[in-house]
């Protein structure tokens, strides 16, 4: 089993931080508590914690003073800071000098819990390591010797320490993400933090608060200041995924920060200097949005220094029994056991088009993980789990095609008045791409929104009419 996210819980009052301590292990984490910052700030430089949980104000280091240290020394742990109403000017500051988040005293559990899986899942992915072109069994790797892949590693390898913007294309699914943390790795500023940032996972109105912060009051909602992604990422690397779905207004103020950088708040006047690498991603096709003036062409240019375009998986079909063997190892302790794959199985799969690429390969993996129980994967459960539904139940068979779905509701209709076989077939294949978007996107609710072409709200209330289990809307965008 993978072992349990740990957390550094420091906090000089004794009866709060051993009821923290309770309800966190009864959640399922690893806690390491200390009465105090100097003795919990020695743990965390001296252990490996997912994330720091620390009171503001306490004896001996302060939590800023934490915060100082912990940002040049480990700059990828996250500390997420508990106050009181009376110091949120001070929790401010400690934010704007890198702490992950911070909660006001007195809270309620439920509101902490969303703030540490966002904190802890940061902290793990920053110690996890991008091996390149391997297939260590247990670690993160980008995994693949074709020839296509081979000049993705000598392209990382190449511009990874150079001062220069990084544009990376590909499909969704293909795993821009790891070729972006590869490149931090392996770069000059891998000792500073890496922020990464989905730029189609957050509403158009609240994108410039989020990558370059607000002030108290600058709108509605807006009760106390917020550090944006910039700030944030101050001295290191900022990702920005789906780049092309940024709106105009959004793409001229980042390419003046491209340009001068520095931002300014939303609601501010402060001009604030930032020393920020960025990178950014897209599935789209950028040339021809500058065609049709939905993207700007001087932020294109600006970002077209160096493009490295991560192939289909369909153009490297040699990689995908590496690929295989490398999630079954990885997934196999976890969901039933690590099994062997029969040859066939092997074969069948290599043979898909994978239009969801490296991610959907991998939820095809474990789908035959927890079918397998640890015993051998055969052609029949690859068969399975391509078909399988979201919710576990079988998609349409490849092959009842539409030509056989019509003709059955035609039949119908015939014997049933009022059984019009137009919504009968508009009913399955409606239900068939939200459950083939539901297992390309993993659940995620904005990008089925983008691929099929509704509002967020409407996909929920498509999935829900269908029977289909809805999943989180922005959680997991950071996977690609």
């Amino acid at each position: 089993m993978s072992s349990p996210l740990r957390i550094c819980l420091i906090d000089d009052d004794v009866s709060a931080r051993e009821s923290l301590e309770r309800v966190l292990l009864g959640e399922g984490y690893e806690v390491a508590s200390y009465p105090d910052g100097t003795r919990g700030l020695t743990a965390a430089l001296e252990e490996d914690f997912d994330c720091v949980l620390t009171d503001l104000r306490m004896p001996g280091v302060s939590g800023l003073e934490l915060i100082d240290t912990l940002r040049d020394d480990l700059p990828n742990l996250p500390v997420v800071l508990m106050t009181a109403h009376g110091t949120t000017e001070t929790a401010i500051e400690a934010t704007r000098r890198g702490a992950f988040d911070y909660i006001l005293k007195p809270f309620e559990m439920e509101e902490l819990f969303p703030v540490l899986a966002r904190a802890t899942a940061a902290g793990r992915r920053g110690r996890e390591k991008i091996a390149l072109g391997a297939e260590p069994p247990r670690e993160i790797a980008m995994v693949g010797q074709s020839r296509a892949m081979q000049s993705v590693y000598k392209e990382i390898g190449r511009v990874a320490e150079k001062p220069v913007s990084i544009l990376i294309l590909g499909e969704t699914g293909t795993g821009k993400e790891l070729v972006a943390r590869a490149l931090w790795q392996h770069g000059d500023r891998k000792g500073q933090a890496f922020v990464a940032f989905n730029c189609a996972a957050i509403p158009s109105n609240l994108l410039e608060s989020e990558l370059f912060g607000h002030e108290r009051g600058a709108f509605t909602g807006a009760e106390t200041r917020r550090i944006g992604r910039f700030e944030q990422a101050d001295r290191g690397t900022l990702f920005l995924d789906e780049i092309g779905d940024l709106s105009l207004e959004t793409q001229a103020k980042l390419l003046r920060v491209l340009q001068e950088r520095v931002i300014s708040r939303v609601g501010g006047r402060e001009s604030i200097p930032v020393d920020v690498r960025v990178m950014a991603a897209t599935h789209r096709d950028l040339p021809a949005l500058v065609a049709s003036g939905k993207f700007r062409e001087d932020l294109w240019y600006r970002l077209n220094v160096v493009v490295i375009t991560l192939p289909p998986l369909r153009e490297r079909r040699e990689d995908i029994p590496a690929l295989v063997k490398y999630f079954i190892a990885r997934h196999g302790a976890d969901l039933g056991g690590v099994a062997a794959v029969q040859p066939a199985a092997l074969k069948f799969i290599a043979a898909q088009p994978w239009p969801g690429n490296v991610r959907q390969l991998e939820n095809v993996v474990k789908r035959m993980l927890l079918g397998a129980h640890g015993y051998l994967i055969t052609e029949d459960m690859a068969r399975a789990a391509l078909t399988q539904g979201p919710n576990g139940a079988a998609t349409e068979s490849p092959g009842r095609t539409l030509a056989v779905i019509c003709q059955e509701a035609l039949a119908r209709a015939r014997t049933e008045p009022g059984a019009g076989a137009i919504p009968t077939v508009f009913g399955a294949v409606e239900r068939e791409l939200l459950a083939q978007a539901h297992s390309l996107t993993m659940g995620n609710i904005t990008q089925m929104a983008q691929l099929l072409g509704w509002s967020r709200l409407t996909v929920r209330e498509k999935l829900k009419l269908h029977g289909l289990r809805a999943e989180s809307s922005g959680a997991s965008d950071a996977a690609e």
